[in-house]
């Protein structure tokens, strides 16, 4: 699993028991699941389609920095699934791990579009 970003856990994040708050995780998550795949299909509009069971097995606390890690599944039609991990660089637990998120390539009209893709490109070997 290729980890791509991290992240670093203020007051703003934490839930009520002074721990990063779920839904904040699942945004940072969805966001980057959503940047990866804008770059992996070169196209802005990609949405989010389908996530697996969502399995929180650690926490992160003020201060913390945490990683995450996706990794593609399948390269679909018009679809791209990936699988994801985030982990806390302080005490190097797994705090989150998703199984599947499929995310989805539309073209101008809002609809699921074909991309073309079938295994994962770098951009530096796109600029040669």
């Amino acid at each position: 699993m290729r980890f791509h970003t991290r992240k670093w856990v203020k007051p703003e994040d934490l839930n009520p028991n002074g721990t990063l708050f779920g839904g904040k995780l699942l945004a940072w998550i969805d966001e980057e699941l959503a940047l990866y795949t804008i770059i992996q299909l070169e196209n802005p509009k990609v949405v989010t389609k389908h996530m697996s069971e969502i399995n929180f097995r650690s926490s992160a606390k003020q201060g913390d920095i945490i990683e995450i890690g996706i990794d593609v599944v399948k390269f679909g039609n018009s679809s791209l699934t990936l699988k994801c991990e985030v982990r806390n660089m302080m005490t190097r637990e797994t705090i989150i791990s998703i199984d599947t998120t499929t995310m989805v390539n539309l073209g101008a009209d809002g609809k699921p579009k074909a991309h073309g893709k079938t295994q994962i490109e770098y951009v530096k070997n796109r600029l040669l």
